[in-house]
């Protein structure tokens, strides 16, 4: 029988470190088990902390023998771990920005906690990221049981970066907004074979959103104003990540990267109540340029 987990120190963790990865989780004790075990098998990154902000309706998902003992497993390796609780839920905007506020660190990665990470994604993140210089970079999550389901009209919105990241304004009126066809489904993974990349090299692509998993330089996600803008949207809503990644988008760019290490659990959501987009409601108190 496992021991009482320890819960980790908020005073302790929040220290300067290169990387922190941030899992909001909630009625999900085996999706967050594989969570962590991605996490725990990224041996090329020495140095990342873990917070885990838990709103579940009963115990909390860390609790769970699996889960505990992936926490365990991690803090075995090196890998300093907060656990927490945040309620009651006030949104899903509200509970990233509780996360983001646990963390000091200059990169930080918010990873939904339906999301197993293969070997080498944290590494080839960090250092896209560093590489090109931008605001965020992103791998986006792959549904291996659409692997058999290839739709080509998709693949045209995929666009590499020639040259550097820049700044973009994307909108639902601007053509990059259609970027977001190419990563349903398993149609990144479909459009990752064609490249058929060799080992050790990877693409940075131009995206309008990534959903996910998101490595973000943590001072432009503050610049560009984090999630703060929980207080102005209604509690039952979605596209929270949507909105700050536009915000940074406009003022730092942002890429995905391929190849992309994340895979989706494929999980029923746990989020059921979400009817308003956060994007929108950001989008339209955001002065239009001139």
């Amino acid at each position: 029988m496992n021991r009482p987990l320890d819960l980790g120190s908020a005073g302790e963790f929040r220290r300067p470190r290169r990387l922190d990865v941030l899992i909001p989780t909630r009625n999900r004790p085996a999706e967050l088990a594989v969570t962590l075990a991605g996490l725990a098998a990224q041996v090329e990154v020495p140095d990342f902390g873990v917070v885990v902000s838990d709103q579940s309706d009963d115990d909390p998902a860390y609790a769970h023998p699996a889960a505990a003992t992936m926490v365990r497993a991690l803090r075995h390796r090196g890998h300093p771990v907060l656990l927490t609780r945040r309620l009651p839920r006030r949104g899903l905007a509200e509970h990233r920005a509780y996360l983001l506020d646990r963390s000091v660190a200059s990169y930080v990665l918010c990873l939904d906690d339906d999301v197993w990470l293969e070997p080498g994604t944290l590494d080839r993140l960090v250092t896209a990221i560093g590489e090109l210089g931008c605001g965020f970079v992103g791998n986006a999550v792959h549904g291996l049981s659409y692997a058999d389901d290839v739709r080509p009209e998709t693949h045209r919105h995929y666009e590499e970066w020639d040259g550097p990241v820049v700044p973009e304004r994307v909108r639902p009126d601007t053509p990059q907004w259609q970027r977001a066809a190419i990563h349903p489904a398993a149609n990144l993974l479909h459009v990752q074979q064609k490249l058929g990349l060799p080992a050790g090299a990877w693409r940075a692509y131009k995206v309008s959103w990534i959903g996910g998993c998101v490595l973000y330089d943590r001072a432009a996600l503050v610049d560009a104003g984090g999630f703060e803008f929980w207080r102005r949207v209604p509690e039952n809503h979605q596209g929270e990540d949507v909105a700050a990644q536009l915000a940074v988008l406009a003022r730092y760019g942002g890429a995905g990267v391929l190849p992309s290490g994340a895979y989706h659990l494929e999980s029923p959501t746990t989020v059921t109540d979400r009817d308003v987009e956060a994007w929108e409601v950001v989008a339209a108190e955001t002065p239009q340029p001139a």
